[in-house]
């Protein structure tokens, strides 16, 4: 594990997270080396999990669901 246990992080800490590891992903996946990349997935894996057992029932945009995604119409823009 690399940091902290996300089991111990306070809601608000957990969401810095997610954050920080989110906004890092793209310039780790492009310039970072294997083992860096590796890190990276493994602890956003971490994060994201905590976050889903902390929220079972967290609100799913319907967009957002294959379903949803297949409604939309092609010249909406979204």
């Amino acid at each position: 594990m690399t940091g902290v246990d996300p089991g111990l992080l306070d809601d608000q800490q957990l969401m810095r997270e997610l954050e920080t590891i989110h906004r890092t992903r793209h310039d780790t996946l492009l310039h970072g080396s294997n083992d860096a990349l590796r890190t990276h997935n493994v602890r956003m894996a971490e994060l994201e999990g905590e976050y889903l057992r902390r929220n079972p029932r967290r609100p799913v945009t319907p967009g957002r669901t294959r379903t949803g995604a297949r409604e939309r119409r092609p010249d909406a823009g979204v």
